[in-house]
C-alpha cells in the first residue's frame, strides 16, 4: 500500500510501532537483553525508537511560526516514502549511525513493559498531534534530521514509519542467526 496521506502515515506509523512493540513484549529476559557483537540489545532499541519520537512531539505541537523561524520552509517537494526510505538506506550503507542523545544506555529486563507501555503513549499522543497537522503543511515546514539533514514534515513521518521497520528487521534478522548457530 502506498503512504502519501496524512490518515495512510498515521495507520502505517501505528502498524509499525505495534509490530514493534508486539515483538518486543514477546521477548524474554535473555532475549530482551541479548547484544551480540556489541550491537544494540532489543531494549536498548526500544529505548532509541522512544528517544527518536521525543523530539518529534515536541516539534509537532510547536506554532508553525516557531518552525519557520527555528528551520526555515521547504523549498522543494516532499520526496516520496520509498525515495526517503532508499536516502536513508544510502546514509546507513555509507556508516551513517545514531549520535548523541539517540544512542540508548544498557536496558533492564526490569524496565521492559514501563518502556513498552511508555512508547504505546507516546504513539497515541503522536498520532494526536499528526491529525491536526494540515495536509499542506506536512509538505512546507522542514525540520533537522542527525543523518538525513533537512527534512520536510512529511518526510520526517516516513523515517519514523521506517525506522520502526528498520529497527524490527535487525532484530528478527539477529534472532534468525542466533538460532541457525545454536542449531548447527
Amino acid at each position: 500500500m502506498p503512504i502519501q496521506t496524512r490518515e495512510e502515515i498515521i495507520f502505517s506509523l501505528e502498524e509499525k510501532i505495534n509490530n514493534f512493540n508486539s515483538y518486543i513484549a514477546s521477548l524474554n529476559k535473555e532475549q530482551f537483553e541479548k547484544s551480540p557483537q556489541g550491537k544494540w540489545s532489543a531494549g536498548q532499541n526500544l529505548d532509541h525508537l522512544i528517544r527518536a519520537i521525543k523530539p518529534l512531539q515536541l516539534a509537532f505541537s510547536l506554532p508553525k511560526f516557531i518552525l519557520k523561524v527555528k528551520f526555515g520552509k521547504s523549498n522543494r517537494p516532499s520526496k516520496s516514502y520509498e525515495q526517503l526510505v532508499e536516502k536513508y538506506k544510502s546514509k546507513l550503507a555509507a556508516g551513517g549511525t545514531a549520535s548523541g542523545p539517540f544512542i540508548p544506555p544498557e536496558v533492564s529486563f526490569e524496565k521492559k513493559n514501563r518502556l513498552l507501555n511508555y512508547y504505546k503513549k507516546q504513539k497515541s499522543k503522536f498520532v494526536r498531534k499528526i491529525r491536526r497537522q494540515k495536509e499542506t503543511d506536512l509538505d512546507k515546514y522542514i525540520l533537522p534530521h542527525p543523518l538525513l539533514g533537512k527534512l520536510t514534515l512529511r518526510e520526517m513521518l516516513f523515517f519514523t514509519i521506517y525506522h520502526n521497520q528498520h529497527h524490527l528487521q535487525l532484530l528478527k534478522q539477529r534472532d534468525i542467526i542466533s538460532q541457525e548457530h545454536q542449531s548447527s
